[in-house]
């Protein structure tokens, strides 16, 4: 009966968390391990307004949705084909009554969710500047990666724009658009309040970056125990199996 709720080239992936799945299709654009990390790097409170900007197929509501009892999630996504994936992803969890996909333009998500009313704002978003080389930039894979659709500062700003005094934004990106990143959110109150580098193994530099941010906060940040993936025989850490296999993510 699930499988009749997928297209072309689609299939249901299992979370391995309290029975959540997800619809992908491998030659459009997957998760990946940067939107796990981001969903268990959040604290939600007990009936939170939580909403991720460019949530693709689902993944960051849904992780969220299994592991607190956040009040309601909006997940924000541009691309129609990738916000339909996302909506019958949240129907084969019977999540309709805690997560509501809206496939617009998260620069025009004020016109929908209420400005200043909301707890969680999570973001994974295009990581690289749009530049050129982009041979088609209507690609799902391209407009995921580049910042084709939003840039870096459309993100910030709505984030700041939905969320609370004293809300929390959360966000994963690279470690080469730190300093953007940091100017970005301070230009928009957002201050810096914990941080936390990601290496792909002990040997190796960062790749990933999450960043926890407060509305209207005092400036004081944190830098948290770096985090490593790999072991030295390509096995993950016991960390990673830790966050991967995390129940709650309350506060």
């Amino acid at each position: 009966m699930e499988y009749n709720i997928l297209r072309d080239n689609e299939r249901i992936d299992d979370l391995q968390c309290k029975g959540l799945k997800i619809i992908q299709n491998p030659k459009g654009f997957c998760f990946g391990m940067d939107a796990v990390l981001l969903s268990n790097f959040c604290e939600i409170k007990k009936g939170a307004t939580v909403v991720d900007l460019g949530t693709g197929t689902g993944i960051i509501p849904i992780l969220i949705a299994g592991k607190s009892n956040a009040g309601k999630i909006y997940g924000i996504e541009i691309q129609s084909q990738i916000a339909d994936m996302a909506k019958r992803s949240v129907k084969l969890n019977n999540l309709e009554n805690k997560i509501e996909i809206l496939n617009v333009d998260l620069k025009r998500a004020d016109k929908i969710i209420n400005v200043n009313s909301v707890d969680v704002v999570t973001s994974n978003p295009p990581y690289m500047n749009a530049g050129g080389g982009i041979k088609n930039p209507e690609d799902m894979k391209a407009i995921s990666r580049h910042e084709i659709k939003c840039t870096l500062e459309d993100v910030i700003s709505m984030a700041s724009r939905l969320l609370k005094h004293n809300g929390h934004f959360y966000l994963v990106h690279r470690p080469h658009r730190l300093v953007d990143i940091i100017y970005l959110c301070r230009q928009y109150k957002l201050e810096p309040k914990k941080i936390r580098f990601i290496h792909p193994s002990k040997d190796k530099k960062p790749n990933l970056l999450l960043l926890k941010c407060i509305k209207a906060a005092r400036p004081e940040l944190k830098f948290l125990e770096p985090l490593y993936v790999y072991k030295e025989d390509g096995s993950y850490t016991d960390e990673i199996y830790k966050i991967y296999s995390r129940e709650s993510i309350e506060v």
